[in-house]
């Protein structure tokens, strides 16, 4: 029996800086929920390359809608917005400071793309999902794991990614 043969979550935001960070957040919080903690960093990374090029970019609005979608085998990524300005890879010289973040998609992802949709478009990725092997147990910390005091003074960012390290 297939339990959840797909899983869907949608962010709509404005490409904003200070938005950027929540929006990873969140979708570090969803595919823990998942159970897919094995692919928050490639993703946040692939969300914030993405975003940061709506905000770069993206005319006349910095509106735009995130899309993760989860199916058996692959978590697609997605990003649409309100310009029809299909973007490229381009080759950046080692001084630039930015014009890689296409390359870092295609670096890091199993497949990628970009499409005209409406009056915009959509720049996606995928990463593989490794199916989980049957019965096997996520580990619970007993009462008497207690986090170490270094950590205990982390802020909740840090502190998440000590917790997530432990667990996975």
């Amino acid at each position: 029996m297939i339990r959840q043969p797909s899983r869907h979550c949608t962010v709509e935001l404005q490409a904003l800086p200070a938005r950027i960070r929540h929006v990873r957040r969140i979708v570090s919080a969803q595919l823990r929920y998942w159970r897919l903690d094995a692919l928050v960093d490639p993703a946040t990374l692939g969300v914030t390359e993405l975003l940061a090029n709506v905000h770069r970019h993206a005319r006349p609005s910095k509106q735009c809608t995130l899309e993760l979608c989860a199916l058996l085998d692959q978590l697609t990524v997605s990003v649409h917005d309100l310009d029809p300005t299909l973007p490229q890879i381009r080759v950046a010289d080692t001084w630039e400071t930015c014009g890689r973040g296409l390359s870092l998609i295609a670096a890091l992802s199993e497949s990628w793309g970009v499409r005209p949709d409406g009056s915009g478009k959509v720049v996606w990725f995928t990463l593989p999902v490794l199916a989980p092997v049957l019965g096997e147990a996520r580990p619970v910390p007993a009462c008497w794991d207690t986090m170490p005091l270094e950590a205990a003074r982390m802020t909740d960012g840090s502190r998440a990614r000590v917790r997530s390290a432990r667990a996975g």
